[in-house]
């Protein structure tokens, strides 16, 4: 048990090292963060609120949802909708695949390694309970973090949508947690406008 423990521990500092590297950075307070390693540590601490007897497998997938994301940048890709899908769909591959070899360094199974790259590519939404979650603890994250700052830059009309969009990836119990979520006045009210439909 104690080297299950330590191997985890192992792969959840490689995964902070990778994303220490991470060039664009986040200021909370008075300190400065490497973006995705903040965003690493968000997930963890959501999925573990979210989910706290979550396996190991599901605990590394949220860890290592971004690992790395700056290394395909999203102008790599046409600027439409179907740019953006592609480049969504390399991320997945691309995370999938570093942390499926960090993993086999570690010394992981591939049992072990599949399961979590199964996750991270979201291939069973709706029908693995575990990647339902994992999208779930993403959906939280955005709205608890990233989307006051994600509506201050977009048209009404396209925030509504993207609330509408990230409500029906979600599970009834992501909707309960979102719903408890401390957001600002402004996002709570474009949340209830997305919602209710207007």
């Amino acid at each position: 048990m104690e080297e299950q423990v330590s191997k985890f521990e192992m792969a959840i500092a490689q995964i902070d090292a990778e994303n220490a590297e991470d060039p664009n950075k986040e200021i909370i307070g008075n300190a400065e963060f490497p973006k995705e390693l903040l965003y690493s540590r968000r997930m963890t601490e959501k999925l573990l609120d979210f989910c706290p007897d979550a396996s190991a497998e599901l605990q590394i997938a949220a860890r290592a949802q971004h690992i790395c994301r700056w290394k395909i940048d999203r102008n790599t890709y046409p600027m439409d909708r179907t740019g953006y899908l592609k480049w969504r769909e390399a991320l997945k591959k691309f995370h999938a695949d570093k942390i499926s070899e960090i993993l086999k360094d570690l010394g992981y199974d591939e049992i072990f390694t599949a399961r979590v790259t199964v996750l991270i590519r979201k291939k069973q939404l709706k029908k693995d309970p575990e990647s339902q979650i994992l999208e779930d603890v993403v959906c939280l994250v955005f709205l608890q973090y990233y989307f006051k700052d994600f509506a201050a830059g977009h048209p009404e009309e396209k925030v509504i949508d993207i609330v509408r969009k990230t409500w029906a990836k979600m599970s009834e119990s992501g909707h309960r947690a979102a719903l408890r979520l401390r957001l600002s006045p402004e996002a709570s009210a474009l949340i209830e406008k997305a919602l209710g439909g207007d």
